[in-house]
């Protein structure tokens, strides 16, 4: 359904497919993934739009970059593919690291409408970090207390291992980034879809985010994960369908 192509921006080969007609609607993976991940949201989207899927740099079989770059970077990178690909006013969709790029793309740059998929945006130093807030978690669940120990050693830091240096570099760059200042300059029609349950981006922060953006709207999954989008994959389909229409 697509074919693989690669595109060359700031001398490094990208990685996309596309496929579908109409509306440009762009997908951004998160941190650590490819466009596999991507892949469920993009074939139940391909009937209505035209879609096309990144392998951000450093990701998939995209290149790696040779300095570490910041997430205004990625933004860059993201606008100078669209220009080549002359697609301009896009639909972006963004989970988590993918949806913090398109926070700063909308904010700088025409777009038509944004969906933010446990996109964490906020971050305030008093905020728990991931590990504490997972381990927190882990308290509340009997059987977990035992793995805390093991949790203390993996939770929250498996990206961060299995980076190289410059990603590893990258990932630091980006996590500590607080995006307050670009949310408030969104002016497109924003909507928020979050699991209730995300430790790694909390849904006290899409609350936050919501009355930061003038024009958006959050939708919350009880139980939903940080991947709420491929566990509830057809609702939340319908729900960016009826969105973007």
């Amino acid at each position: 359904m697509g074919v693989m192509m690669i595109i060359k921006v700031k001398d490094l080969d990208i990685n996309y497919i596309q496929y579908g007609e109409g509306s440009d609607v762009i997908l951004l993976h998160g941190w650590g993934q490819n466009i596999q991940m991507m892949e469920p949201l993009g074939k139940k989207l391909a009937n209505k739009f035209k879609v096309t899927i990144l392998d951000l740099p450093g990701h998939g079989s995209s290149q790696e970059p040779k300095e570490a770059l910041t997430i205004y970077d990625y933004c860059e990178i993201l606008k100078e593919i669209l220009n080549k690909l002359k697609i301009d006013n896009p639909i972006i969709i963004g989970h988590s690291f993918g949806g913090r790029i398109g926070i700063i793309y909308a904010a700088n740059y025409d777009t038509e409408k944004l969906i933010l998929l446990g996109a964490p945006c906020i971050r305030k130093v008093e905020k728990l970090s991931l590990k504490t807030r997972t381990l927190k978690q882990l308290k509340k669940i009997p059987i977990l207390n035992k793995f805390e120990e093991f949790a203390k050693k993996h939770i929250g830091s498996r990206d961060y291992r299995n980076a190289s240096p410059v990603m590893r570099q990258i990932l630091v760059n980006t996590v500590n980034e607080d995006l307050s200042n670009c949310a408030k300059k969104i002016k497109c029609p924003t909507l928020l879809i979050w699991g209730e349950c995300d430790t790694e981006a909390p849904v006290e922060e899409a609350k936050a985010l919501e009355k930061i953006i003038d024009d958006s709207g959050l939708v919350i999954y009880p139980n939903g994960s940080h991947y709420t989008y491929l566990e509830f994959l057809n609702p939340v389909c319908k729900v960016i369908k009826t969105f973007i229409e």
